[in-house]
């Protein structure tokens, strides 16, 4: 026992200062995309056709960049010969609305929790029940990366739970393969009510590359209304922490 004292003692204090204190982001990490003026050269498309994922769109000279679908591979702004799109360094992209993760050029404002009955129950305890729906695994990974010293999510009541029976919420990733469709649903049925949805990555939340297979359900929405969209390929274990807090309404 002394030993592990001074062990402890020796280690000091691992768990990062977020969300008290701004998060320590590595050099490769893209966050938020921003779509500056000019636009590019009147027809180039580009940035458009790179897309594997059908993320950027184009009208006329107006760009938009669905969050919900990117991989943040920065294949449009390396070929934006207009240097319009740029990946910034926001970490804070979750929200509420599905329409809210298109980036258009316009500010993004950071959205407060409004629901009282969601507050009510989960405001300084979160229950997670976490369901791969046919997800590559990182995701998962970094979703499961919450639980270690350096985050230790549970100092904020938020604990991963074994059965659904003891959840507040699901927690999906994935693009809801055939195999996983009725495992998903039976899942959800057995969450007592009330009950809320995570939808995180952009496979769970519009089938990413996977969204034009027949085999999935090109994401959660075909199933479930998630209360949250968690962007990112996978979403950096900051910018889930974030979105969890915002469920909560403890940020």
């Amino acid at each position: 026992m002394l030993n592990a004292l001074k062990a402890r003692f020796r280690q000091g204090y691992r768990t990062g200062r977020f969300p008290d204190g701004e998060p320590e982001l590595p050099d490769r990490f893209r966050g938020r995309p921003e779509l500056a003026a000019p636009r590019g050269p009147a027809g180039c498309s580009r940035c458009v056709e790179l897309c594997p994922t059908g993320a950027v769109n184009r009208s006329g000279n107006e760009l938009s960049i669905d969050t919900g679908r990117c991989l943040f591979c920065n294949a449009c702004a390396e070929a934006c010969p207009a240097g319009a799109i740029q990946f910034s360094r926001e970490y804070r992209m979750s929200t509420f609305h599905r329409d809210r993760l298109v980036a258009d050029g316009s500010p993004f404002e950071l959205e407060k929790q409004q629901n009282r009955e969601l507050l009510r129950c989960c405001r300084n305890s979160l229950k997670i029940r976490q369901v791969s729906a046919g997800g590559c695994g990182a995701c998962e990974l970094d979703f499961n990366v919450l639980n270690t010293l350096a985050w230790d999510m549970g100092r904020f009541g938020i604990q991963v739970v074994a059965s659904p029976r003891h959840a507040d919420c699901l927690l999906i990733t994935g693009p809801v393969t055939a195999n996983m469709r009725l495992a998903l649903e039976k899942t959800y049925a057995a969450l007592p009510r009330p009950a809320w949805v995570i939808a995180c990555g952009c496979c769970a939340i519009s089938g990413g590359l996977y969204a034009d297979s027949p085999e999935t359900a090109a994401g959660v929405e075909e199933l479930l209304h998630p209360d949250l969209y968690v962007p990112g390929c996978p979403p950096h274990p900051t910018t889930l922490l974030d979105g969890l807090l915002r469920l909560m309404g403890r940020r």
